[in-house]
């Protein structure tokens, strides 16, 4: 009796469903990276909301030109190295809704979308927004690089990993985490604090809100260090310092970016000692998710 060597269907279709949802999430993370800064820009939001649609639509065929020619080489997907046209053209649909959506979250988290106004004014801030997000997530590879561990490695990397590494070891590995954290947060946060936005959107910004500002924030940077296959993931994965699992590490690394952030306001004068700690925390928790995703950034560094 001849026996079979195939793979059975059922397995084989659940690795394409979980390298479709990981490239999507690396394509997420890459448009977070490249998009937060100019997010937090208010000529953006009143350009998007005054623009024609006739603009709406130049920016819209602008952006998928560019992001097809950079698909032509090199897209979001991890597995996909093929070129020819049409597949390129998909991927280029696919950038352009995972950078609008991603766009379209954040002005709703923020409160500078809403539902009211929606056709008149938010959906010219979505799309110019969204331009951003998507050249993030047309060049998450080529400018983050792939990790190489695949889906079936990945449990592998974690059993596998040294027994004999010293305390040493585990503080060198920590501190280089809070080193490039902290620099990463600082070099975002630095350079939003000084404006106004922060101040306008704490103006309004309510406490719900603020509680899903800290969740994305801590979701946003768990997927772009441990979860989107950037690169040395796997490596991230093997450290072994004081706080390096990945749930410890990321909460560790969001306290940092926020200190950073408030060291930031307060430095550029935004709040004062003797303002009201609510003050102090709405616009921290503001500035944080910024600067969490610039931690990560630099986390990915190392």
């Amino acid at each position: 009796m001849i026996k079979s060597h195939h793979k059975p269907k059922s397995k084989t279709k659940s690795k394409a469903w979980l390298r479709e949802i990981n490239d999507l999430i690396r394509g997420a993370c890459g448009g977070f990276l490249f998009g937060i800064p100019l997010l937090y820009t208010m000529e953006v939001w009143w350009i998007g909301s005054q623009a024609k649609p006739y603009k709406l639509l130049i920016t819209i065929a602008l952006t998928f030109i560019a992001v097809y020619l950079i698909n032509r080489t090199e897209g979001f997907r991890k597995y996909s190295r093929s070129n020819r046209p049409y597949e390129a053209a998909i991927n280029t649909v696919e950038a352009m809704a995972i950078g609008i959506l991603c766009s379209a979250f954040m002005m709703v988290l923020l409160q500078e979308v809403t539902f009211d106004n929606f056709f008149k004014e938010s959906i010219g801030k979505v799309i110019f927004e969204g331009m951003s997000f998507t050249f993030g997530v047309a060049l998450a590879n080529q400018f983050l690089g792939n990790s190489e561990d695949s889906f079936d490695a990945r449990n592998d990397t974690e059993n596998n990993k040294k027994s004999h590494s010293t305390s040493s070891d585990h503080l060198y590995a920590t501190l280089s985490d809070i080193g490039t954290t902290l620099i990463g947060a600082t070099v975002i946060a630095s350079n939003i604090a000084p404006t106004d936005e922060v101040t306008m959107l704490a103006a309004s910004v309510s406490p719900k809100s603020l509680l899903l500002i800290v969740l994305t924030s801590l979701v946003i940077t768990y997927s772009i260090v441990f979860q989107a296959g950037f690169s040395n993931q796997q490596k991230r994965r093997q450290q072994q310092g004081l706080f390096q699992r990945p749930s410890s590490e990321t909460i560790m690394a969001y306290l940092i970016s926020l200190l950073a952030s408030a060291f930031m306001l307060w430095f550029f004068q935004k709040i004062a000692i003797s303002d009201p700690w609510t003050m102090w925390l709405e616009q921290t928790l503001l500035l944080g998710l910024p600067a969490s995703i610039g931690g990560a950034a630099g986390r990915l560094a190392i």
